[in-house]
Parts: structure tokens; C-alpha cells; sequence
């Protein structure tokens, strides 16, 4: 089993169609034990969706710019398990106004909200386990990002706050790396979830990647963004930390629609 024996926390599962519910079931599946994160109303989704797993996990709260939240899934992991191998990250929010073409009236605030809760959040959660993925003696970190090498329509301050993520992850790699610990993001082409629901014409980037990406797109198939996720925690990528692995059906590697 490619992940036996490890203890991997998982945050941002929602509903089984999410990318991080669907790391959770491939994680369990190669041997790993995972506990997932939630907070607030959206916490009863979690808990719901996690008795749809393999081996329904334990469900604790974190929200992730509570630094008490943080010091409380610290001390319950050191009680439970006492060392953690890997975690997801797969955190995100921004306020209406900073999405759906509102980036030149976007108030600092609602950037500043974005950023905190979607990159800067990162770093926040690297942060807090440290301690426990120094007891393991080093692990893996993944992010779940959306590449905003160029500018999207509508994605406005999620998208800065996305190309930050892919800067925190650097830092991290740079920093954590005397740990035996590696960061890493994995960008994920379009897919049919509650996060990409919110995002005001997420139609346009589905049509996009439909007529451009050289491999077939199937945006209603999370598992081969979650199989490199997994493969990021495994002992199978010993020497990869700071990268930006693209899961998108080669959309980001072509600068043309494939008619021309």
C-alpha cells in the first residue's frame, strides 16, 4: 500500500465531490489513517460526508485564521497520534466583492481576506504541525491551487491570492526542507465542486479547457487530481518539494486551442 502507516490530515471536504474528500477515500485505501477538518455551519456537511469514506474518520474543527483552533487540533493530534506524516491543504474563500469582475473596486479588506484565508492559511497550518511532523521526522505538505500563471475573468483577487499560495509553497519548501519536510501545490484544471460553483463564469473557464487541453478533461472526476496528491504524501517523492504539479489535461502547457 503506498501510504501504510501514515497519519495524514485532511482539510476542506465538504461533499463527497470534492478534490479533498476524494484524497481522503484514495488515502484510506493505500493504508493511510486521516482525520478531516471543518468548521462552523458547514461542519455538519463534513461529518456527513465523511460516513461516506472507507472508514469514517474522526471530524475536528479548524478554522483556519482561529490561532485557538489551531492550538487545539495541535494538542488533539499530539494526544491521538502524536506524530503527523502529511496534510492537505485545500482551504480557500473570497468575499463576493473581490470575484466576478470586481477587481478594480475590490476594497483592501475583502483582498486582505482572500489572501489570509487562501494562501497566507498555508502557511498557518504548516506552521501548527510542524512540531508533530518533526516527532514523525519529516512528511509531506500538499496544496490544492488553481494556476493563475495568467489572468482569469472573474477570478480577480482569488486568482492573486492563488499565485501567493504558489509563492508560500517556495517559502515553505525553502524553509521546511531542513525538516525532511516537503511542500508542494498540485493545480487542478476546472472541476464540478461547491468551491467552484461559487466562482461568478466558471462556464467559461469548463469551454476553455474543453477546447484546449490536449488530454481529455473530465471535470466531473476528481481522482486524478486526488492520485497525485497521494502520491505527493507517499515515500515516492522523496526529493520533490517546492513544484507546482499541474493536473489539468495539459492545459497550461499549450497556448492555443487545439483547432488551430
Amino acid at each position: 500500500m503506498l501510504l501504510k502507516g501514515k497519519r495524514l490530515v485532511v482539510t476542506g471536504v465538504l461533499t463527497d465531490g470534492s478534490i479533498a474528500w476524494h484524497v481522503a477515500r484514495l488515502a484510506q485505501e493505500e493504508g493511510a489513517e486521516i482525520v478531516l477538518t471543518g468548521f462552523g455551519r458547514a461542519i455538519r456537511l463534513t461529518e456527513r460526508s465523511a460516513k461516506r469514506l472507507p472508514d469514517p474518520p474522526p471530524v475536528l474543527e479548524l478554522d483556519i485564521n482561529e490561532p485557538a483552533h489551531m492550538d487545539a487540533l495541535v494538542a488533539d493530534l499530539s494526544d491521538r497520534w502524536g506524530a503527523v506524516d502529511g496534510a492537505l491543504h485545500a482551504i480557500a474563500y473570497a468575499p463576493e466583492d473581490a470575484l466576478g469582475g470586481n477587481f478594480l473596486s475590490t476594497p483592501a479588506d475583502s483582498a486582505a481576506t482572500a489572501f489570509l484565508t487562501s494562501a497566507f492559511s498555508y502557511k498557518t497550518l504548516a506552521a501548527g504541525l510542524l512540531p508533530l511532523m518533526r516527532e514523525a521526522g519529516g512528511g509531506s505538505l500538499v496544496a490544492l491551487d488553481f494556476d493563475n500563471t495568467s489572468a482569469w475573468p472573474a477570478y480577480d483577487w482569488m486568482g492573486v491570492s492563488k499565485s501567493a499560495l504558489q509563492s508560500v509553497t517556495r517559502y515553505l519548501a525553502r524553509y521546511l526542507g531542513e525538516d525532511g519536510i516537503r511542500a508542494n501545490a498540485v493545480s487542478a484544471g476546472p472541476l464540478s465542486t461547491v468551491a467552484a460553483k461559487s466562482i461568478p463564469g466558471i462556464q467559461e473557464f469548463v469551454d476553455a479547457w474543453q477546447r484546449r487541453a490536449p488530454l481529455p478533461w473530465d471535470l466531473t472526476d476528481p481522482e486524478p487530481v486526488a492520485r497525485m496528491v497521494c502520491v505527493l504524501f507517499s515515500d515516492w517523492a522523496p526529493s520533490t518539494t517546492g513544484e507546482i504539479i499541474h493536473v489539468d489535461g495539459g492545459f497550461h502547457a499549450v497556448a492555443m486551442d487545439r483547432s488551430r
